[in-house]
């Protein structure tokens, strides 16, 4: 009996903070979505390298299978040669625009990366300085009532 009464009291006298309890439990959410980006990148990855060995099989088998056909039209070979300058102007222009791309997101994840290094800083800044209004807040008050309870015992 004596045990419970003394659990419930080292309770009792253990307080709790509320922003303690939001920072820890925010922080160990937190970690554990940083600890899944790996895993979850790997994931993506795989399945964005499947799509694209799906697609390259697709055209493959196609290959294969219509090469015989295209092989009996007999197609003159200036317009494969044109064919063939047309088919890798657009390649090229794709793989432009590929590269453009990557880099695009490059510099929008930087900027946004750079954006919220400003707003980190700024909240450091702001509740730096909410702290020390608080810590005088409080003095002030402390020091009001006080005042107040020795003016009226």
């Amino acid at each position: 009996m004596s045990n419970s009464k003394e659990s419930s009291k080292s309770n009792q006298d253990k307080k709790i903070s509320i922003c303690d309890v939001m920072k820890e439990d925010t922080s160990r959410i937190i970690q554990k979505l940083e600890s899944q980006i790996p895993s979850n990148f790997q994931q993506y990855s795989d399945l964005y390298t499947a799509y694209l060995h799906t697609l390259e099989d697709v055209f493959g088998t196609c290959y294969i299978s219509e090469k015989e056909f295209f092989e009996k039209l007999n197609i003159d070979q200036g317009i494969l040669t044109a064919y063939q300058k047309y088919s890798n102007t657009l390649t090229e222009t794709y793989l432009n625009q590929i590269e453009l791309f990557s880099k695009i997101k490059e510099q929008n994840i930087q900027a946004q990366k750079s954006n919220l290094e400003v707003y980190d800083n700024f909240m450091h800044s702001m509740m730096d300085s909410y702290a020390k209004f608080l810590s005088a807040f409080n003095k002030t008050s402390v020091s009001w009532f006080n005042q107040k309870n020795y003016e009226n015992p």
